[in-house]
Order: C-alpha cells, then structure tokens, then sequence
C-alpha cells in the first residue's frame, strides 16, 4: 500500500506540472480575492439627503486619487449672496473633515482635512469672491489643500470655472487656486496650481 503511493507521487508532481501548477508541500491560502467595489460604496438614499439640506458633492481620498461623494449642506433661507457662499464653504468644510460613514471606509475614503477649520468671506482689499480660511493654505497637507481647492471650486462657494480663491488668516494677499485633472489624480504630490489674483 505504501509502496504504491509512494510509486504515485512523481506520476502526480509530473501531472501537476503539465498544468502548470507547481506542486507544493506546504498549505498555501491567499485569503479572498480583491474586491473590484473600492470606491464605490452604497449609493446614497437622494430623499434622505436632500430633507438634510441642499445636495452637495466633497471630494474624499480613496487609494492615491480624489473622489467625490454625496453630502447635504444647510444655508439659511434668505441669506444675501456673499453670505450664503460662505455658508456654503463652511459646510462643505464641515463635510471634509467629517469622519466617513462606514460603508465609505470600508470601500477605502478618508479625509486629510482636520475638524474646526473656520472659512470667512473676503476682507477690505480683497476680491469680491475671496474666501478666508482659519488655516493658510500653505500650512495644509498637499492632500488636505486638494481636498478643499477641488471641492470649493465645483460648488456654489465658487464662480465655477474650476478655481477658487483662497486666503488664509493672516496678511498675505489671496491666490487663485485651480482644480486640475492632476490634482484629482495624484493629491499627494501634485498641489493645486495657483497664482496672483488678475482683476479685471
């Protein structure tokens, strides 16, 4: 009996071999397969969003790139122009730095934006569209500024032509910061252009 297993293990290695399967002594187990739904969590209930407030979208991280996903924000009925964008840039901050929900953590999001971030609307001398946060841009993780650039610059805190102009609290003049494909694609080591604001 022995002696006829013993006798069958080349002919098993050489079968085994054909295939293309290397024969191994050794249990192996690689766990599950990778999941192709990263990213991609349950979609948001649009009823239940929009009863929040008015429906926004953030830019979260997920793996090396930025995405975007669903929030609500709530501005006050009958606020004035320039105020309302300012409400608008708070809640949106207020989103960023709010801890994913769990099926967005676990489809691989998370933020670099830190809670109590504040944003105020421009000061004397500034342009009309400014936006003033508590932190100085230059003082943001790349990752944290491309979340904040990006999400500002395709919202109603904008004037929707990709950029945003941004300022932080102390008395350095503001800069127009862009949006770019780049940015969205490789936040960590692409920070969102920007330059002196050209008024016309």
């Amino acid at each position: 009996m022995n002696v006829r297993r013993l006798l069958a293990l080349p002919l098993l290695a050489g079968v085994l071999a054909g295939c293309g399967i290397r024969a191994t002594e050794v249990p192996t187990d690689f766990g599950p397969a990778p999941s192709q739904a990263r990213c991609a969590p349950a979609e948001p209930d649009v009823m239940t969003q929009t009863s929040h407030g008015m429906a926004v979208q953030v830019f979260l991280l997920c793996g090396s790139s930025l995405v975007t996903v669903d929030r609500a924000v709530r501005v006050r009925d009958g606020a004035a122009d320039s105020e309302r964008r300012v409400l608008v840039a708070q809640g949106l901050l207020d989103q960023l730095a709010a801890t994913p929900s769990r099926a967005e953590r676990e489809a691989g999001y998370t933020t670099d934006v830190r809670d109590g971030v504040r944003v105020t609307g421009p000061r004397a001398g500034d342009p009309e569209d400014t936006l003033r946060i508590s932190t100085a841009p230059g003082d943001l993780t790349s990752y944290a500024l491309a979340q904040i650039v990006c999400t500002f610059s395709d919202s109603a805190a904008a004037e929707g032509d990709g950029s945003v102009i941004l300022g932080g609290p102390g008395a350095d003049r503001p800069r127009r910061y862009e949006c770019t494909d780049e940015v969205r694609v490789r936040p960590g080591s692409a920070e969102p252009p920007s330059g002196e604001v050209v008024e016309g």
